[in-house]
């Protein structure tokens, strides 16, 4: 069984590879067609297949053959594990901030004579 935080550890693997991320922002255009993902990538349709089936597994990408061609879209309600593990981080560090922010307003700061 699936683990919120072995899915953050997935997603963020997957994105830690300067390929896969290349994938993701030529995805973020629309679809394209496996071949078409490769040209600029400068790597093997075998690798770029490799790292499109990591993708997948992760939920951010997904794939379908029309007739003879594989094409690939961006999934964003992937992102969904990352996007919510972030504003955990913020929520934690603006509480934080704040408790800071309420004592240094409640210390009396002594008056100088000019």
């Amino acid at each position: 069984m699936r683990t919120y935080a072995a899915d953050v550890n997935r997603v963020f693997h997957a994105l830690s590879d300067a390929t896969r991320r290349q994938i993701i922002e030529q995805l973020g255009s629309g679809p394209v067609s496996v071949s078409e993902l490769a040209k600029p990538l400068g790597v093997s349709l075998a690798a770029v297949v490799q790292h499109l089936q990591l993708l997948e597994e992760c939920s951010l990408v997904r794939t379908e053959k029309i007739g003879r061609t594989r094409m690939c879209r961006m999934e964003p309600a992937g992102f969904s594990v990352v996007e919510k593990w972030i504003k955990d981080r913020r929520s934690s560090w603006e509480r934080k901030f704040d408790r800071l922010g309420d004592l240094l307003a409640a210390e009396e700061l002594p008056e100088v004579d000019p």
